[in-house]
């Protein structure tokens, strides 16, 4: 086990690099899978707001990746083929689908990461279509993204003999330090999973408080608003209107979730009853992209002329027909 701090960090930094390039490979493979069936889905099941929300969740469940559903939804509507009052549901439900992955997280599965990875690299070595490669490709990433948490957390274990480490990680409790703090190492690495990922091992390992955790998270949800806004580029108003609306809701969500930080832990601690450190944590994020979706989800309407009167679809161009005298 790794003792020295060059050792630590050598390891940690191992950990998530894997972590990032399976996060990233098993996207793209499910979104070479399933992509067009994912825009098929998102056009067709999205006709009322409670009915996005919930394709919204189901889909970034099987996906594991709430930027990409959203990504596609703002294709989408750039595209014309999603209207973009549904697209502001799919933003929701998103929110609610990604916390299957920190539940995943919470459990101590990076031991039994062969059990996906093994499989999932006979089925990419031996198939000969590509959609059985890619789809090995997709189940030996899922394997790895364990194993790579399992590596962070294998690193972290001997910062107990850190003093300086623990004090820094104690001054996260203050909720706007750790906020910025994971809102930073979100933008930096592109990926709220790995940072949540991470956040929660270092829980497992008695390093990170609850409070301290909590903040963190909510830092990592500004941080991915990144992902969508880039996905705007180049795109229309109505695509651009969607993005905004991730953030301005991931931005209201988190202001109120500092605020209420205190009596927010309190309900956790209450909820999760004996359960350790990391599964409050996982818990807490569920709680939180909920009640944040679910308290969002009557004011849909209001959010849509909002944005609309400030970016209005610019009108067709009107071209003057001269007639012959």
């Amino acid at each position: 086990m790794a003792s020295s701090p060059v050792s630590i960090v050598l390891l940690a930094g191992s950990g998530l690099v894997l972590f990032l390039y399976a996060v990233s490979r098993l996207a793209l493979a499910l979104r070479h899978v399933a992509s067009q069936q994912v825009q098929n889905v998102l056009h067709r099941f999205t006709s009322t707001i409670p009915l996005a929300m919930l394709t919204g969740t189901v889909v970034t469940a099987l996906l594991d990746s709430s930027s990409v559903v959203i990504i596609l939804a703002i294709a989408l509507v750039s595209a014309g083929a999603l209207p973009f009052r549904n697209s502001l549901g799919v933003v929701l439900g998103a929110n609610i689908g990604t916390t299957i992955s920190s539940q995943l997280f919470a459990f101590d599965l990076g031991q039994y990461a062969i059990v996906a990875m093994l499989p999932g690299f006979v089925w990419l070595s031996v198939s000969k279509k590509r959609t059985g490669r890619t789809a090995g490709r997709a189940l030996f990433c899922f394997g790895l993204l364990f194993f790579s948490l399992y590596l962070v957390g294998e690193a972290a274990a001997p910062l107990h003999d850190y003093k300086g480490v623990q004090a820094w990680l104690l001054q996260l409790e203050n909720p706007v330090r750790g906020a910025g703090t994971g809102a930073i190492i979100t933008l930096v690495i592109q990926s709220s999973s790995a940072t949540l990922g991470m956040v929660i091992k270092l829980a497992a390992k008695g390093l990170l408080t609850l409070p301290a955790g909590i903040a963190v998270m909510l830092g990592a949800e500004l941080g991915t608003c990144s992902d969508t806004l880039l996905a705007t580029l180049g795109r229309g108003r109505a695509a651009l209107k969607t993005s905004l609306f991730h953030l301005g809701f991931n931005t209201i969500s988190i202001a109120l979730g500092l605020v209420l930080i205190a009596p927010f832990t309190t309900l956790v601690l209450r909820l999760a009853g004996q359960a350790d450190v990391a599964r409050q944590l996982a818990h807490a994020h569920v709680l939180f992209n909920v009640a944040g979706a679910l308290l969002f989800a009557p004011l849909v309407p209001l959010c849509q002329r909002l944005l609309d009167a400030w970016l209005p679809e610019a009108a067709p161009s009107l071209q003057l027909r001269v007639q012959p005298t």
